[in-house]
């Protein structure tokens, strides 16, 4: 038996879905790598999207592509040599003491992307996206217990090692 599935346009899905996509991205990888992640994102969408079984949730089937690109883009990250003139003496990359840019925006954003790779993930569906753990747990392939977890877990790191 064949069975239909109608699809809504794509640029429909990249109009509901963009901006969170996006925003989801530069807290896990990023601003200087969002936008290529966002690329790789649409592009690896567009082309699964007619292959695409059950249209009821495509939020979520997106924010997973999002989230599979994010992961494909730390782990070649993680692999890249990175070029420096002097290496620190103690073999740790050398910290500033900067008081203004331990508060800043920024570097919340920073220590976000700092946080494991489940937490940070689950983090940023749910405060960027405003993503509920159902959708979390479909996206990151858990349960809604550890959804629930990395969350819980994320913030409770935020909150030790971040003082505004």
């Amino acid at each position: 038996m064949l069975r239909v599935v109608l699809l809504p346009p794509f640029q429909t899905l990249i109009d509901a879905h963009g901006r969170d996509v996006h925003r989801f991205l530069v807290a896990s990888v990023g601003p200087v790598d969002a936008d290529d992640c966002y690329q790789e994102t649409w592009l690896a969408a567009l082309r699964a999207y007619p292959r695409v079984e059950d249209p009821s949730n495509l939020r979520s089937w997106v924010f997973t592509v999002a989230h599979h690109k994010a992961i494909d883009h730390l782990r070649s990250r993680a692999r890249r040599a990175i070029p420096v003139s002097d290496p620190p003496e103690n073999g740790r990359p050398a910290e500033t003491d900067s008081a203004s840019a331990l508060h800043s925006r920024g570097e919340l954003w920073a220590r976000v992307r700092r946080l494991p790779e489940k937490q940070r993930t689950a983090l940023a569906l749910r405060l960027l996206a405003d993503a509920g753990y159902p959708e979390i747990s479909t996206v990151m392939g858990t349960s809604q217990a550890a959804a629930r977890r990395n969350v819980h877990e994320g913030l409770k790191r935020l909150r030790s090692e971040y003082q505004p």
